[in-house]
């Protein structure tokens, strides 16, 4: 009898801890931050932006509401470094390789992530692909971990592009806001060129487009069906921002994701399709909940543009785009090409 209650106890005490962990979302990433804020006397002070950013007086290096715009030669590395030495922390990368993107472009991502992506920080690359089969096999650096996750083939490459977000936020919810301190999400087509490192973390991160970063505001491709809910009024607006690359924390992340699907899905329901997809829900989501960083082209540039007194150190570029071959859809008896 008394084995009865103890064995009864020990389950009521295993039900509280899996109540509590449902309830709380308890993992080892919040247990280390508790441990760092009983540990303050320990730790280095908080980085103020003065710390690290310091842009020359006559670069524009500051938005209107106070975010930096990072450029090469804007920070100072060694304090980035010596400080995030005490800060453990661990980056996510979410890269999705879908349909002939698979096979053209990831090798090449994942090789150049490897290489420049964080260096000397943990890292996870989570990679969101249609088709296992064609993962490329790479010999990862210390550090860097690699988790593949099978998605839903859609049809039309549009929908690819806009159900990203679904794709993203049911990934942050599951298990990736446990795992990681800070996430990117970026597309497939892209190499890393030079270093891209601790100075692009924040809170809540958008990419300068390189087409359209000296663009007056009239000129800038926001929606402009005042239909749509990623609509924005011509002469508003702050920049253009490129969906290749955008991130923050976990949440800020799970934040935009879940806010431009609803804008995606609303614009469903009425036949609407925004100009750009996504990325105009995106820059909507930006201009009504402002970054807290902004990077410049550098980090993700079109080099058919070739180089100018702004772009220093291209960071992260365009891969060659090969549309009529990508952008093809299979059906079991025939292939259309869905431009």
């Amino acid at each position: 009898m008394r084995y009865n209650r103890i064995t009864i106890l020990l389950l009521l005490l295993l039900l509280c801890v899996w109540a509590l962990q449902r309830e709380y979302q308890f993992s080892m990433k919040k247990l280390q931050r508790i441990y760092w804020c009983w540990s303050v006397n320990t730790q280095p002070g908080e980085l103020k932006l003065s710390d690290w950013f310091a842009p020359n007086a006559s670069m524009n290096a500051t938005t209107t509401w106070s975010a930096p715009v990072v450029w090469h030669g804007t920070y100072k590395e060694e304090v980035l470094e010596n400080y995030y030495a005490n800060h453990k922390i661990t980056v996510g990368l979410t890269v999705f390789a879908v349909g002939r993107y698979t096979e053209y472009y990831l090798y090449n991502f994942m090789l150049s992530a490897d290489k420049y992506f964080m260096v000397g920080q943990k890292v996870i690359i989570y990679v969101l692909t249609d088709d296992f089969s064609k993962m490329p096999w790479i010999k990862l650096s210390p550090l860097r971990t690699i988790k593949v996750f099978e998605i839903k083939r859609e049809k039309r490459w549009q929908d690819v592009s806009m159900m990203r977000m679904k794709t993203i936020g049911e990934h942050v919810v599951d298990h990736i806001q446990h795992e990681v301190d800070f996430l990117f999400c970026m597309d497939v087509d892209q190499v890393f060129l030079h270093k891209y490192g601790l100075e692009t973390l924040g809170e809540s991160v958008a990419q300068l487009h390189a087409h359209w970063y000296k663009a007056n505001l009239t000129e800038i491709p926001y929606e402009r069906d005042q239909l749509s809910e990623a609509y924005i009024p011509i002469g508003k607006g702050d920049f253009y921002y490129h969906a290749a690359v955008f991130g923050g924390t976990p949440i800020q992340v799970l934040n935009i994701a879940r806010e431009c699907l609803q804008g995606i899905l609303n614009d469903k329901k009425n036949n609407l399709e925004a100009v750009w997809h996504e990325e105009s829900h995106l820059n909507k989501y930006f201009f009504l909940h402002k970054p807290t960083k902004l990077l410049s082209p550098e980090y993700c540039w079109d080099l058919k543009k070739g180089y100018n007194s702004d772009i220093k150190t291209v960071k992260l570029y365009w891969a060659t785009k090969y549309y009529k071959i990508l952008r093809m859809t299979q059906s079991p008896s025939l292939t259309v090409l869905d431009l």
